[in-house]
């Protein structure tokens, strides 16, 4: 769930302390486990599945902005986080599945009729779903045995579709609350700040000249 392979000596950058990977997992399911209990303890609110399922789908959405920071925070910080861009990227994906299953069994009982009115009739649950699909993929893939699988250039189109998720995912939020809060609004901006980083990047190197060997 990236947008491209690393490629050797793509890790060069500001040394920082070398955390566990499965540290990073551990830590980002903290919120999850927070959410959950405090809903068994009846701590959510006067609508706790609301509340749970909104916080689920938000760390989903913080999760995926963090992955796509990865690359412009190592090209312009020179802050080298890409031995954990796979790890958040993943837990991304957790926390939709999570948001996703809260939706399908507390909120509608697995009652596949009312899903599928909702699907046709609300926008927002139409793209939400679309989104969770494009993240299925990348997910799945997210392992060097795909990569070695696919090929390289294969792995990275593939996944390029994450740009696709994070459009869909502040879409998604935008719609659910009806409103306009500066919160949804907040992660749209930083959503299309590392989008456009990446376009015009891409531009200037296609159109910087390209050296002749001597």
């Amino acid at each position: 769930m990236t947008g491209k392979a690393s490629a050797p000596g793509a890790g060069k950058g500001l040394a920082l302390p070398q955390v566990p990977k499965i540290a990073v997992y551990l830590v980002g399911f903290i919120p999850a486990v927070w959410l959950f209990s405090a809903g068994i303890m009846d701590r959510l609110g006067a609508d706790p599945m609301r509340v749970l399922e909104q916080e689920l789908g938000e760390w989903a959405l913080r999760f995926l902005v963090a992955t796509l920071a990865i690359t412009p925070l190592r090209q312009l910080f020179n802050i080298n986080l890409l031995r954990y861009r796979r790890a958040i990227g993943l837990l991304s994906f957790y926390y939709a599945a999570l948001h996703l299953t809260t939706y399908l069994v507390l909120d509608q009982g697995l009652d596949l009729a009312a899903i599928a009115a909702d699907i046709v009739k609300r926008p927002y649950i139409t793209i939400g779903m679309a989104t969770f699909a494009i993240l299925v993929p990348l997910a799945v893939t997210s392992n060097n045995a795909s990569i070695r699988r696919m090929g390289g250039q294969a792995w990275a189109r593939l996944h390029r579709l994450v740009y696709a998720a994070a459009i869909g995912a502040v879409l998604h939020y935008i719609l659910v609350v009806k409103s306009w809060p500066p919160e949804p609004l907040v992660y749209a901006a930083i959503v299309a700040l590392l989008l456009g980083y990446r376009l015009v990047r891409s531009m200037v190197k296609k159109a910087a000249p390209r050296r002749r060997p001597a």
